[in-house]
């Protein structure tokens, strides 16, 4: 009887105990031939043992790369952490971007472009992942983007209302809620998903920004703001003012631009 009941309080610690292997252990011969005060001390140990052991398994189980704005921009790396005394817990307030390296701006193609818009408007083609900045004369330089992911996509008119370089980064509370181990905010520099420059649109959330993952460029990976590889938005960033209009679009009409290079600026 002794062995059965031995037994199923087995299967029921399998359940109630972080591994198999600690329930194994709590109810073997090994560890009920001990007296009772040698038992509880046993118990005890394993019972640190599985919690530091659920506790590493649970730290490896995050993700190398936190996610971003946006589950939008992946820091690469952990950053240092820092926190003031009033702001402890599972998960430090703001962590350190890292180093802010001068940046040389590099000019994307240009080509042609024949739509409404004014010399000097930002036009954003979603369905295309491509910004155009219109230089008039039936051109515009267009770069490549990343854009938001299903469910994250807009449109609209926006005016620029900030550059900023090496741009903090605040996920909204939205964002830390989903993923609880993001910080209050991340300082500029190139472990920050929002990259060397973020110029910002309106009063929104949104921003086009640099990234610290130049592979995502192409992709509908973001939270609806627009990616751009560091060298580009330095680019772009030099040409924009605050009050630069940027029309945001879901697909380009048809035959407004060209994707192969015409000659003039560059």
């Amino acid at each position: 009887m002794i062995t059965t009941l031995r037994a199923g309080l087995l299967a029921g610690a399998a359940v109630l105990f972080t591994s198999p292997a600690q329930a194994q252990f709590l109810f073997s011969d090994s560890f009920w031939g001990q007296p009772q005060t040698q038992r509880a001390s046993a118990a005890q140990r394993s019972t640190s043992r599985a919690g530091a052991a659920a506790q590493r398994r649970q730290q490896a189980s995050l993700p190398a790369a936190v996610a971003d704005d946006d589950d939008d921009d992946r820091p690469q790396r952990a950053a240092p952490l820092t926190s003031t005394p009033s702001q402890r817990g599972p998960w430090k307030a703001q962590w350190d971007g890292g180093a802010r390296p001068a940046i040389s701006p590099a000019a994307p193609p240009v080509v042609a472009y024949s739509g409404p818009q004014g010399a000097g408007t930002v036009v954003i083609d979603t369905r295309g992942r491509a910004l155009y900045y219109v230089l008039g004369g039936g051109r515009a330089y267009r770069y490549p983007i990343a854009v938001g992911r299903e469910g994250f996509t807009w449109s609209g008119t926006q005016k620029v209302s900030r550059v900023q370089a090496w741009p903090d980064w605040r996920p909204p509370a939205e964002m830390r809620q989903r993923q609880p181990h993001l910080p209050l905010v991340m300082t500029g520099g190139v472990d920050n998903p929002l990259g060397a420059k973020a110029i910002y649109l309106g009063s929104t959330l949104y921003r086009i920004h640099g990234t610290n993952d130049s592979r995502s460029i192409g992709s509908a990976s973001s939270s609806g703001c627009f990616r751009m590889t560091n060298a580009n938005v330095t680019h772009l960033a030099s040409m924009v003012r605050i009050g630069t209009t940027v029309t945001v679009m879901r697909g380009l009409p048809r035959n407004i631009a060209s994707g192969a290079p015409v000659g003039g600026r560059s």
